[in-house]
């Protein structure tokens, strides 16, 4: 990414997932809110991406768009993830947005113990697929250009060893964490984890589920080296949705 682009991006309507950006085409529901919510104007920027990190510049035009740079390619993220114990849909999917915008590359839903939302077969498809139209809206709200992964629901029991946990009781030092298990809105049941895991402390008060997340999310980031850049010009807080 050079200094040029991003502010160029930045400053577009809109951004909007599409197959091929080689020969970007909108969807219904897509061109619709880009003329009819958006009001865009003939001529005014959007950018299209394929959630894989290849992206382009269009322009509006009286039918569709026409692209007006070459493609462009973002280097792939940080392998990141939150192992996130689902609670309201509402709070859950709030969290979901904001690791989306701090760059998590994937969120995997835990089954802990005394998670109150268990995604039972019949509704796990279903919230499943909510939650990655929730990511997918966030990606072009903060322009970015690979997709949230959200992965099937896992257990406690089965999360790998790398994986550090959340814990009122854990260190401070946050060095090298790349993915953290955050709890349900009762914590941790005891002897849920073993004692080896390792174990990260999210400060001196006690944060609700998704707010955890969130402090997780930046701190993982911070560390990953996603916010050693500068971009002058960039223009922060722009919050229009593609949907």
């Amino acid at each position: 990414m050079t200094l040029v682009e991003w502010p160029r991006r930045v400053a577009a309507l809109a951004q909007f997932r599409v197959l091929d950006v080689e020969r970007p085409t909108l969807t219904d529901p897509d061109d619709h809110h880009l003329r009819r919510v958006l009001r865009a104007r003939e001529g005014e920027e959007v950018v299209v991406t394929n959630g894989r990190g290849s992206w382009r510049l269009c322009a509006v035009a009286t039918t569709g768009i026409t692209p007006q740079s070459d493609v462009g390619e973002d280097p792939a993220p940080t392998d990141t993830a939150l192992y996130l114990s689902a609670v309201k849909a509402d709070r859950t999917e709030w969290a979901l947005a904001k690791a989306t915008e701090l760059g998590v590359a994937r969120v995997v839903p835990l089954l802990a113990r005394r998670s109150v939302t268990r995604l039972g077969d019949d509704a796990r498809a279903r919230v499943l697929a909510r939650w990655r139209r929730v990511a997918a809206d966030a990606a072009g709200q903060c322009r970015r250009t690979y997709d949230l992964v959200v992965d099937p629901p896992m257990s406690t029991a089965d999360v790998p060893d790398e994986v550090c946990v959340a814990d009122v009781g854990g260190s401070p030092a946050w060095s090298g964490v790349r993915y953290v298990a955050i709890g349900p809105e009762g914590g941790w049941e005891p002897g849920e984890w073993d004692e080896g895991r390792r174990r990260v402390s999210l400060g001196p008060t006690v944060l609700r589920t998704e707010t955890a997340a969130v402090v997780a999310a930046a701190l993982i980031a911070f560390d990953a080296g996603d916010w050693g850049f500068s971009l002058p010009g960039a223009a922060m807080g722009k919050d229009e949705a593609t949907k």
